[in-house]
């Protein structure tokens, strides 16, 4: 939630259509020119009164003075009062200003003109600065109009760039807003169009005021709830999530393994053969990796079934609140750069790993390792590379992430949620690694504000890591430090392409 907000006025607070157009119409008229139809005439609502006689009517300078003139003799004392305030914005400036924000108005109007139309309409009181242009001529720019609205705001203090937003309907106010390095917000709802806002590269764009509303006071709710902390009934709500998952998972595998322990003699001679190790008397005396891995997977599905209901309240509102921040399309090669990090990174540790022999001194992982690639490959990938990412995203992701983050700060959220990845793997080596991955997708979910992209992070993970593992991709040639580093360089060029367009933390 940003703490200084710049409204521009006419097609974000009001709507001027009838009071500009007519008065354009009363100025052409006097110049001879007749314009019946007001529709025509919108482009003259946003950009400065001049500028826009001389674009659209081919004026000379000393024309458009002289219409300008004509144009304010109607506007002072009729048009400024044939406007209408936008419905809900009386009601979203007073819940803005509760919350302890800072409102201004940034217009390309003349302020004598701005500063009646905001008393006319009881909404002065909520602006602590109110910055036009002057009836001169001067200051008509919108990074001027803007630059002076940031220096009565601040006085003397710095500028607080970051936490400042520049709202408006028009690409000059994206433009301006752009000349002083700060965000933009434009406004759909208002006189420029979606495609003009758009090309302008507003940095968010919202349809409507209540869309308006709720981006602004995005994240306020948190902040409150921050302040309280966690307490024991929080951390109980992941624990008991956690432990029941742990639970049902390992019920439903001994449950399995019981199965087939007692009625291994009834199964059919295929399927015995593919889940069944026998001695030479034809006595039971193990599993195939194949009936281990699967059991494993359906005691993930199994352990993940009653937090479903919570997972998908957790994973909705934080789609919701998610829409708000992501209202435009990320572009086709952002996904790109994702992938490159997240392949970069899981090729990047697993070679890292091998390298310093990290594996091989870990008794526990090697017993893992063991364990995972004793089943076919098929098995394997289906169970490591589809099931369990699934299953462990809706819990730490969907679950433990998504309500750790509503009671502290959000860099917090990652490194404990991370941290508590790393250590339901019990092992140094897959903790480390998943440590590290769980930060990586963590930040992937925030980028682009849909849960589907930390699961497909995952789903990705697991598959190469398990293909390195498994099939001779990892030759002695493949783990070498030019090829780790290799690696880690495309990582960080990609977080780093990320980052330039958008800052998540």
């Amino acid at each position: 939630m940003k703490k200084y907000l710049l409204f521009d006025l006419d097609g974000t607070l009001t709507d001027p259509k009838v009071g500009i157009t007519t008065c354009v119409q009363y100025a052409l008229k006097d110049l001879g020119i007749e314009e019946e139809d007001l529709s025509k005439l919108e482009p003259f609502i946003g950009p400065p009164l001049k500028d826009s006689f001389m674009e659209f009517y081919n004026l000379s300078e000393e024309q458009a003075e002289a219409a300008i003139a004509k144009y304010r003799e109607r506007f002072q004392d009729v048009g400024l009062f044939e406007n209408e305030v936008y419905e809900g914005i009386p009601q979203m400036l007073h819940t803005l200003q509760s919350k302890g924000i800072f409102l201004a108005v940034a217009s390309s109007k003349p302020t004598v003109f701005v500063e009646r139309i905001l008393e006319h309409f009881n909404m002065r009181k909520y602006f602590k600065v109110v910055v036009g242009s002057e009836l001169d001529g001067t200051r008509v720019n919108k990074d001027e109009v803007v630059q002076e609205a940031l220096k009565q705001l601040f006085g003397d203090q710095p500028i607080k760039k970051e936490e400042i937003y520049m709202i408006g309907d028009r690409k000059f106010d994206v433009e301006g807003a752009k000349a002083l390095g700060i965000e933009s917000v434009g406004v759909a709802y208002g006189y420029g169009s979606m495609e003009e806002l758009k090309e302008a590269k507003a940095d968010f764009i919202v349809r409507t005021v209540e869309e308006l509303e709720k981006f602004l006071l995005r994240g306020a709710d948190e902040k409150e709830e921050e302040k309280k902390g966690l307490n024991f009934s929080r951390i109980w709500v992941m624990l008991y999530a956690f432990m029941i998952f742990m639970l049902v998972r390992n019920v439903v595998m001994y449950g399995l393994n019981w199965l087939l322990v007692t009625y291994w003699e009834t199964f059919p001679a295929a399927l015995s053969e593919a889940l069944l190790i026998k001695d030479e008397a034809g006595m039971l005396i193990g599993f195939t990796g194949n009936a281990s891995t699967i059991m494993s997977a359906i005691g993930f599905i199994a352990g993940i079934i009653p937090n479903l209901s919570t997972a998908k309240i957790l994973i909705k509102k934080t789609a919701e609140e998610a829409k708000l921040s992501h209202l435009k399309p990320e572009p086709a090669k952002n996904y790109l750069f994702l992938g490159a990090a997240t392949v970069g990174a899981v090729i990047a540790l697993n070679l890292l790993f091998e390298l310093l022999q990290i594996t091989a001194k870990s008794d526990a992982y090697q017993q893992v390792v063991a364990d995972q690639y004793s089943a076919s490959f098929l098995v394997g990938i289906l169970c490591y590379g589809l099931v369990t990412p699934i299953a462990e995203e809706l819990l730490f992701r969907g679950i433990i992430y998504n309500y750790l983050k509503r009671f502290m700060k959000l860099k917090v959220a990652v490194i404990l949620a991370a941290f508590l990845f790393g250590a339901y793997h019990m092992n140094t080596v897959q903790g480390a690694y998943a440590f590290f991955m769980g930060c990586l997708i963590i930040y992937g979910y925030e980028y682009f504000g849909s849960f589907i992209i930390p699961v497909m992070m995952h789903v990705i993970s697991n598959v190469i890591a398990y293909c390195l593992s498994y099939t001779s991709i990892a030759v002695s040639g493949f783990v070498s430090w030019p090829v780790c580093i290799a690696f880690c360089a495309i990582t960080l060029f990609a977080l780093n392409k990320l980052d330039k367009q958008k800052a998540v933390f």
